[in-house]
């Protein structure tokens, strides 16, 4: 135990271990009796799991309990947390807040009545706010802002519902990224979560605004509100003027104004602050952003070369030997295999595509775990990665093809679907998912997180340019007029994107198809121009030229009303 006694202002061997201990310093805490230099302890690591280095060991003397459990509770954040956080974002801008309010009023005004062309027009507010908050953009950040504006367009073009939902939340991805610049696979991952967080600290952030302009002098904003009182006033008077003088100017203003009444107050008031708020959080981000890609993956052990190759060519040999066997079938040995299991040509390609696809995406995992673990302690072991995973990931394509020809198969047998359809799509993504990662075995992967983000949104983007619920009447008609079957019943759930197909039937079959989607559109009534998709505008137009004639009691015999269960 070292000596505490001597003449002030004396540093002690005592004084070197806790610097606060000086002779009358009431804040001084003695040694421990086991030797250890006062202020240290063993309950709580002095680092972290991300590797952050902690709070000096003497940070705690005379402060905390000695009780480790209780300096664990008082360690503050996690350090992740700490991590990522966003540097303190530069005051708000009155353009961001102008632009905040114009997506708010926006949002309460056109998306009321349902999603189209109204929910771009909303957006665009949100994306000028986030401009305004950031005084440059990166390239890819530009790239990500078009690709999440194109994506909002598939509302306005499709009426069926899942392929503007799956843009919508691909849309949500993009833009994330634009405003983060994440480049790593957990800054792509977590960047929508940034959101929550913006949203919060953003109504913080627009307060702290609101107060700094609370003493501004009125000379600055008191002309432009009466410019802009003024401009409404012109707007109206001559407008209602206009209208009154002219039936198609009333009729084209009646379309153009949305339809507000007291009715519907409440929905709009939060269609109102939901707009902000996430208009807000667009431009806190983009003033600020989450540094996700602070957060890093330590990678697995390494294994040895015969640990980590062995499963892996034993698994290569597998799929080249199923590989063979589907080669063999696809030139010319259907009819020899059908007779050996006994299966019919429908049963043979119903009974293959979901296994396929099932192990597609476990050959994606196993490449995950792989390069995980893979060996790496010279250019020898990385030379022999790149050959065991890229002849996976080569057998892989040929599985894809293979999954492809049998759903190819089995919608001849069947017709095609839109669960059918969207399985089909998911397959040739996860095809171009592994030629981007063989790519990235050539040229390196820093880029890869990014482009399967890419890819995700050029997949959806095409999925819903393309029409799902038009390719799926498009393909069934195909096959009514091959052979004379249809299934009526299913396309009572489809959307208004079928009507164009659908309408080349023949009577009966027409009206019977076209009665659901009909009837749909009849209990909807009037839908203003910014809630009406493309697709329901033409299939409007259609209906309107050429009725439904045929009555449900023909329909119903002719099935159109059966129960169905997609598969």
């Amino acid at each position: 135990m070292s000596e505490n006694t001597g003449g002030a202002g004396e540093t002690r061997p005592a004084d070197a271990a806790n610097p606060g201990a000086r002779a009358g310093d009431p804040l001084a805490k003695p040694a421990p009796a086991d030797g250890r230099p006062a202020g240290t302890h063993t309950g709580t690591p002095t680092g972290t799991p991300m590797g952050i280095p902690g709070p000096p060991v003497g940070a705690y003397a005379g402060a905390v309990a000695a009780n480790p459990w209780q300096v664990q509770q008082r360690s503050g954040p996690p350090a992740w947390s700490t991590l990522v956080r966003p540097a303190e974002p530069a005051p708000i801008r009155t353009a961001t807040l102008v632009a905040v309010l114009a997506s708010g009023l926006a949002a309460a005004l056109l998306l009321a009545d349902g999603m189209g062309p109204g929910l771009l027009v909303a957006v665009v507010p949100a994306v000028v706010a986030a401009r305004t908050a950031r005084r440059s953009a990166r390239p890819w950040s530009l790239a990500w802002v078009i690709g999440c504006l194109a994506l909002l367009v598939i509302p306005a073009l499709r009426d069926s519902a899942w392929p503007a939902t799956l843009a919508i939340l691909s849309a949500v991805l993009l833009g994330a990224l634009a405003l983060h610049g994440s480049r790593t696979w957990p800054g792509v991952l977590l960047s929508p979560l940034g959101f929550v967080n913006s949203a919060v600290s953003g109504i913080g952030w627009l307060l702290i605004g609101l107060r700094a302009r609370s003493g501004v002098s009125k000379d600055r904003w008191l002309p432009f509100a009466k410019a802009t009182g003024v401009a409404v006033v012109l707007l109206v008077l001559f407008g209602a003027l206009f209208a009154s003088a002219d039936a198609a100017f009333a009729d084209l203003l009646g379309d153009l104004m949305p339809d507000v009444s007291i009715e519907d107050g409440p929905i709009r008031f939060l269609l109102f602050a939901l707009g902000a708020i996430l208009a807000l959080a667009a431009a806190r981000t983009a003033a600020a952003p989450q540094r996700w890609d602070r957060i890093k993956v330590a990678p697995g052990k390494p294994r040895s070369r015969v640990e980590w190759a062995l499963p892996l060519i034993v698994m290569n040999v597998l799929f080249a030997g199923f590989n063979a066997v589907q080669l063999a079938v696809l030139f010319g040995g259907y009819h020899k295999v059908l007779q050996s299991t006994g299966l019919t040509y429908a049963e043979y390609a119903r009974q293959g595509f979901w296994q396929l696809l099932w192990a597609t995406l476990l050959t994606l995992a196993v490449i995950a775990l792989a390069l995980r673990w893979a060996p790496r302690s010279g250019p020898g072991d990385r030379r022999l990665v790149r050959i065991v995973l890229g002849l996976l990931c080569a057998l892989t394509l040929v599985v894809v093809a293979a999954a492809l020809r049998r759903m190819d198969l089995y919608v001849d047998a069947y017709g095609l679907t839109r669960l059918r359809v969207s399985v089909a799509a998911m397959e040739l993504w996860l095809g171009l998912v592994i030629v981007l990662i063989m790519a990235a075995g050539l040229f390196g992967g820093r880029w890869l997180a990014r482009a399967v983000a890419g890819s995700v949104g050029a997949a959806v983007l095409a999925f819903g340019l393309l029409s799902p619920d038009g390719m799926v009447a498009e393909r069934n008609v195909a096959r009514f007029e091959e052979d004379a079957k249809i299934d009526l019943a299913y396309f009572q759930s489809l959307s208004a994107d079928a009507v164009p197909a659908l309408d080349r039937l023949p009577e009966p079959q027409r009206s019977c198809a076209l009665r659901g989607i009909n009837d749909e559109m009849a209990r909807a009534g009037d839908v203003p121009w910014y809630a009406m998709s493309l697709g329901e505008y033409r299939a409007r137009q259609i209906l309107r030229e050429r009725p439904v004639t045929a009555s449900y009691e023909v329909c119903s015999r002719m099935g159109a009303f059966g129960a169905r269960v997609e598969s």
